[in-house]
């Protein structure tokens, strides 16, 4: 049903259907007083006026929770992952955090409120959390492992629009060939319907679904070994989440719509009750296979993502490497941390991350991450700390 894709014809295709669519006053000198008048003594000049904030300007103060944060933790992941902006100031602030390493909470608070202002970002916006999953695999298909992780197929095409119009410069659509035509690539459904001769592994259909949501995650197989599953693209259909989906059904309640609790109903319902629940989510990931170094994932910015110190944002919105204070309350969900107050850089995206107060917070690896990520969709404010000459 996938033809191989062929370069020259997506481009032939999609540029055919882009085409059919003041003098200066000169004032007198003062009059010279006569010789016999003393010269009046100058009044001292006042004392300068205190310096006063711009109206609306805020100080770290402001933040709610920044005298609890953990400043000097904080510091140590702005110094891991600074490296990766391409704005002039802040990468002087990131050479001067490596330059003089500060091992002292008060030292790491002042490099904070001395090199950046806080700025406030839009409005109320959502806050979630995800993690870098463990699960098991095999090497052959069972009834319990009976979904395949697929590799990136060969006639998926990823096309650039901008050397066809200018105002679409830096956006892409994904496809594939059909005849002469250049049309959208299959929604998970279909390509669930189509067998596949080269699996990478076989996980659970519950689990590799989540691991699709994840973007990576890290597989062990029955002899030991640890292979890191790896984003490899994805087919261009926009993500849909099921959560809401199941609590409208009546299948979850409206305060535990968890990842637990999604997974699980998911793994007691295998089957066509299950796949009729994820494939309410068009978007499919494909994977590449890499050696377990047991180091965090990279994200996006191609840097290690510090666990709870990056988030995933809008890029189109943000600029990697930027430096965000999150203030996030009122869970929606049962059992969820009351509030994540801290700061964290914009170090990667995902599929569902739209919006300029939207943000992802990553939380590590394990089932212990997972267990809290699920849990986590407060209520955001954001603020951007603007890097200061």
């Amino acid at each position: 049903m996938f033809r191989r894709a062929h370069a020259s014809l997506a481009p032939l295709a999609l540029a055919a259907l882009l085409l059919s669519a003041c003098a200066s006053v000169i004032t007198p000198p003062p009059p010279i007083p006569p010789p016999s008048a003393a010269p009046a003594p100058s009044a001292p000049a006042p004392p300068p006026a205190p310096s006063t904030p711009r109206p609306g300007t805020l100080s770290f103060s402001d933040l709610p929770g920044w005298a609890q944060e953990d400043h000097l933790a904080a510091l140590q992941a702005f110094r891991s992952g600074c490296g990766v902006s391409k704005d002039p100031s802040m990468a002087k602030a990131c050479d001067r955090a490596r330059a003089a390493p500060t091992q002292d909470e008060v030292a790491a608070r002042a490099f904070f409120e001395s090199n950046f202002r806080p700025e406030p970002v839009g409005d109320e916006g959502l806050l979630t959390a995800y993690f870098a999953p463990q699960y098991e695999a095999r090497m052959s298909r069972n009834a319990e492992f009976a979904a395949p992780v697929r590799g990136l197929p060969g006639d998926l095409v990823v096309l650039d629009l901008g050397p066809f119009e200018p105002a679409l410069i830096g956006k892409k659509i994904t496809g594939h060939v059909e005849g002469a035509t250049f049309v959208p690539y299959p929604d998970r459904a279909e390509i669930e319907t189509v067998p596949t001769d080269k699996p990478l592994a076989w996980m659970r259909p519950e689990e590799l679904f989540f691991l699709q949501i994840q973007g990576s995650g890290v597989l062990t197989l029955p002899d030991g070994r640890r292979v890191r599953a790896v984003f490899a693209g994805t087919n261009g259909r926009p993500f849909v989440g099921v959560a809401n989906a199941m609590r409208d059904k009546g299948l979850l309640p409206d305060n535990n719509t968890s990842g637990d609790a999604i997974r699980t109903w998911l793994a007691d319902h295998r089957g066509p009750e299950a796949d009729a629940i994820m494939r309410l989510n068009p978007r499919y990931v494909f994977f590449k296979m890499a050696e377990d170094d047991g180091k965090e994932p990279v994200g996006s910015a191609g840097v290690s993502l510090p666990p709870g110190r990056a988030i995933a944002v809008d890029p189109s919105r943000h600029a990697y490497g930027d430096l965000y204070w999150l203030d996030a309350s009122a869970p929606a969900l049962s059992g969820a941390f009351p509030a994540y107050r801290r700061l964290a850089m914009a170090l990667d995206t995902g599929g569902a991350i739209k919006g300029d107060v939207r943000a992802d917070l990553y939380l590590g690896s394990g089932p212990a991450a997972g267990a809290e990520a699920g849990r986590v969709r407060h209520a955001l404010r954001l603020y951007r700390l603007a890097p200061q000459p």
